[in-house]
């Protein structure tokens, strides 16, 4: 009786392995072709960008509302706010202080800076502090950054450009990691580079972008009012007035030389925070609009392009990918482990390619690459910008990223304390970056 009960759960044991390795296969050639499918749409889209004839239409001068909300930031903003007025394109800069505890909106009223408001008001969270900005805005177009972001003096001149065309709701920029000294820095740095450079390019040309960065982004204020406003709903505010615009009619973009530099996380409990945040936050939006999948016209190609892509790739996806990674170790253990390492190497060399490319069309430097087999094993998130430490409501109590901007974004950033030396490195990253991406096909 014992032998027989042996045999049949080896049996069992037997049929569960080759169902998971067909499983590995499928999952592999599914990742495989992806992969060469947003390589094929990113150099088609790099190409059309850079094109001499390519125009999006009479250059787009009129003024635009920056709204920045902030929750002690006084640490950030000086910098953050002076880069944004350094812009050479006509701005108003309306920052709503939600309930600070650290006189962010007292150091923003002693700085006096030219076209700059404060609007304080009691601690709601991140997008009722967006609403109420947007209240306050006096322009059409609006662009949302984050307090801890840096722009450069080109990026609300270009982020704007998109509206020339009268069905533009959106524009999403380019969100670049400036500190890349540690393991970990680097590993984010890799995610930017290929979600902006790979995955934006994608959704662009598909009509399927879902999240417009919250430390980036450009709106049409009836774009925002189709789309119900920012909604406190879901933990990803974004991601949500994205695809409610989407639905809503209005197409979306994306402009690669719009830059705008952020801090990435220095530990990993900040860093598994942020990502707990994005994927519940973006798992709940996904639900919300669950709706746009049986749509049609554009909210249609949205739900079923972008939401099955986000819904399979973002969250269902990195839910099994340690199973993946336990088969992987048994095969070259129990199973054939010279099949096993070869098809595990093919995948690697071919995400490293394609990451290799991405960093090509950024003109980004390749020598973090290395790292690609570990950054594959990052939590995916459609990025955003990387504001870590849950706090107070949805606000977070940011670090000094106001000393880390590139020194061409604003005079007198080398003043902050560290600010010289981190300035001129992210100087040397966005001129490299600058020079390599104009010479990229």
């Amino acid at each position: 009786m014992t032998g027989e009960v042996l045999l049949g759960a080896v049996g069992v044991s037997l049929t569960v392995v080759a169902w998971l390795q067909w499983i590995l296969l499928g999952v592999g050639v599914l990742v495989i072709v992806r992969l060469l499918l947003m390589l094929w749409y990113a150099g088609r889209h790099a190409r059309q960008r850079r094109h001499p004839r390519w125009s999006w239409g009479p250059p787009v001068t009129e003024p635009v509302s920056v709204i920045v909300p902030a929750y002690n930031e006084s640490a950030n903003i000086e910098v953050a706010l002076r880069s944004i007025v350094a812009s050479d394109h006509p701005v108003e800069v309306v920052v709503v202080d939600d309930g600070s505890t650290d006189g962010t909106a007292d150091l923003v009223e002693a700085l006096d800076l030219p076209g700059v408001r404060v609007f304080r008001q009691r601690n709601q969270g991140k997008a009722a502090a967006l609403n109420a900005g947007i209240a306050q805005a006096r322009y059409d177009l609006i662009v949302m950054v984050d307090g801890d972001t840096v722009v450069e003096p080109t990026t609300v001149r270009r982020l704007v450009q998109p509206f020339a065309e009268r069905g533009m709701g959106a524009v999403s920029g380019n969100v670049k990691i400036v500190n890349r000294d540690t393991f970990l820095t680097r590993l984010q740095h890799i995610e930017y580079v290929i979600g902006f450079t790979v995955d934006r390019r994608m959704h662009d040309l598909t009509g399927s972008m879902c999240t417009i960065p919250g430390a980036a982004g450009a709106f049409r204020r009836a774009a925002i009012a189709d789309a119900g406003g920012l909604s406190s709903l879901t933990l990803a505010e974004d991601t949500d007035l994205t695809i409610g615009i989407g639905r809503a009619g209005w197409r979306m973009t994306y402009v690669d030389d719009a830059v705008a530099w952020t801090e990435a996380l220095a530990t990993l409990r900040q860093l598994w925070q942020q990502r707990f945040r994005w994927t519940y936050g973006t798992m709940q939006s996904v639900w919300r609009h669950r709706r746009a999948v049986l749509q049609r016209g554009t909210a249609g190609r949205l739900g079923r392009f972008g939401l099955l892509h986000v819904l399979a790739f973002q969250i269902v996806l990195p839910v099994t990918a340690p199973l993946i990674d336990v088969f992987f170790v048994c095969g070259l253990f129990f199973l054939d482990p010279g099949t096993t390492l070869v098809l595990w190497l093919s995948v690697m060399l071919l995400q490293s390619a394609g990451a290799a490319y991405a960093f090509h069309l950024d003109g980004e430097r390749k020598s973090a690459l290395w790292l690609i087999p570990i950054a594959t094993g990052l939590p995916p998130a459609d990025v955003r910008g990387p504001r870590p430490v849950a706090g107070r409501r949805d606000f977070r109590d940011s670090r000094a990223l106001a000393t880390d901007a590139p020194d061409r974004c604003v005079a007198g950033a080398g003043a902050a304390g560290g600010g010289a030396r981190r300035a001129r490195r992210a100087g040397h990253h966005a001129g490299h970056a600058g020079r390599r991406a104009s010479a990229a096909p």
